[in-house]
């Protein structure tokens, strides 16, 4: 499991669609790519400018 933050509104509504979706995003920049599952997209509103707090999985687990 990867997170990162973020200040790109763009990237954020991006990875919170994907989420929706149940699709597999792969996020490039930062110096790394990040492929898998978005499992959580949070936005901390305490910040200026916004934020969002972005969590992936890499390899979802099988259910038994």
């Amino acid at each position: 499991m990867q997170t990162f933050e973020t200040t790109d509104p763009k990237v954020a509504r991006r990875c919170r669609f994907d989420q929706h979706r149940g699709q597999k995003n792969i996020l490039d920049g930062w110096g790394m790519a990040r492929h898998g599952l978005v499992r959580s997209v949070m936005e901390v509103k305490s910040s200026n400018p916004r934020r969002w707090i972005i969590t992936v999985i890499a390899k979802p687990s099988v259910a038994a």
